[in-house]
């Protein structure tokens, strides 16, 4: 399989290791920010949207605190998160607002991509920051999260990120420039492999620990990433981000791997909605709504005929027409209680029948997957 295009690539997520971002007293290496402000802007004039996904946050705050955290306790590992997370999107804000563009924070959990009620508010959020063209600075919501129930590093994060936003590439910037066949530092004949098609025990066996004190994460969480992400449909890069401007380098033609993603993130989504075993709910739609889909329109409240339930928001759900033959699957986006009140409703008319301000459609289409063309 040969590199993507990456020009040809939409929607971007970058991950910034620790080591890159955070200096040898625990700051913000702002200088080198800058310049990563300087290619994001770059990327963004040429029409490509970027997420970024941060780390840094609590060796920021350890030094903010005076927290040692090689020593510190759970709770001031979450205590130093909550203070250096202001500084970092303080500075992120500064570096990118040189060129009026605004950063939004978002921190999740394993939750709010995981559990499909809470994947469909994360996404939806994301998918409305990107609308107004604001880059969203992402990182683990570290004052919360305990062992049990963490991502544990950034990289699978942003690999999770990537899958819930249906991005084309992923991209890891650390303090190594790709997947070597052996450990570049204390061997000289370590190649380079510049594309790897499909992530195997070979590949796993040559991924070595952290190399940094300040980073989480090593090579190896780096390749679950990229399985994760190139799964979804996503491309994945691992590059180095130790000069400036890393990533106007990395596609000027820099060092790096790419692990290419056989599909698209629309196809790798509908196979999996396309695979499901069972479904916990059928939607009965009219003779319009059928002919809507078909033409690549979302499910709307005005074309449901009926509700067979009970179902969750976020489950997925079967959509038949009214012969009881089966037209598709989608994800649910709400109830189905609440999809009875609102059948047959024009969207405007949710607010005052639910009481609260829900989404328009029923199915959006890229969460939904048609049986018949």
């Amino acid at each position: 399989m040969t590199r993507p295009d990456y020009a040809k690539l939409r929607r971007l997520v970058v991950k910034i290791g620790s080591s890159l971002l955070v200096d040898d007293r625990d700051s913000v290496n702002r200088h080198w920010l800058h310049s990563l402000a300087d290619d994001i802007a770059a990327l963004r004039a040429r029409g490509q949207q970027v997420i970024i996904v941060s780390s840094g946050a609590v060796a920021i705050g350890g030094k903010i605190l005076g927290i040692n955290r090689r020593r510190a306790r759970l709770e001031g590992l979450q205590a130093a998160a909550a203070a250096g997370q202001v500084e970092l999107v303080h500075a992120y804000q500064e570096a990118l607002g040189r060129y009026g563009i605004v950063a939004a924070q978002v921190l999740l959990t394993p939750d709010d991509t995981e559990v499909k009620r809470r994947f469909l508010n994360a996404r939806g959020t994301l998918e409305k920051l990107l609308e107004h063209d604001v880059v969203p600075v992402i990182n683990e919501n570290d004052t919360v999260a305990t062992d049990e129930l963490r991502y544990g590093d950034n990289d699978r994060l942003a690999a999770r990120v990537a899958q819930t936003v249906m991005a084309d590439l992923l991209i890891l910037l650390s303090d190594v420039d790709g997947l070597y066949t052996g450990d570049p530092r204390h061997d000289a004949s370590a190649e380079l492999l510049e594309v790897v098609d499909d992530i195997g025990d070979r590949h796993m066996s040559m991924a070595g620990e952290a190399s940094t004190e300040t980073g989480s994460g090593g090579m190896r969480t780096k390749l679950q990433a990229a399985r994760i992400a190139t799964h979804a449909g996503c491309s994945t890069i691992i590059a180095s981000g130790k000069e400036m401007h890393s990533l106007r380098d990395l596609f000027d033609g820099g060092r790096h791997s790419v692990f290419p993603a056989a599909g698209t993130p629309t196809i790798a989504r509908k196979q999996w909605l396309a695979g499901m075993l069972e479904v916990n709910g059928r939607l009965v739609i009219d003779e319009g709504a059928v002919e809507a889909l078909m033409n690549g329109k979302s499910l709307l409240p005005a074309g449901l005929a009926a509700v067979r339930g009970p179902f969750n928001r976020g489950d997925a759900v079967g959509i038949v027409d009214r012969q009881d033959v089966e037209i598709g699957r989608g994800l649910a986006a709400y109830s189905s209680d609440e999809a009875a009140a609102i059948k047959g409703c024009h969207s405007e008319q949710i607010e005052a029948i639910l009481g609260y301000r829900g989404r328009a459609v029923l199915i959006h289409r890229n969460d939904m997957v048609l049986f018949r063309q």
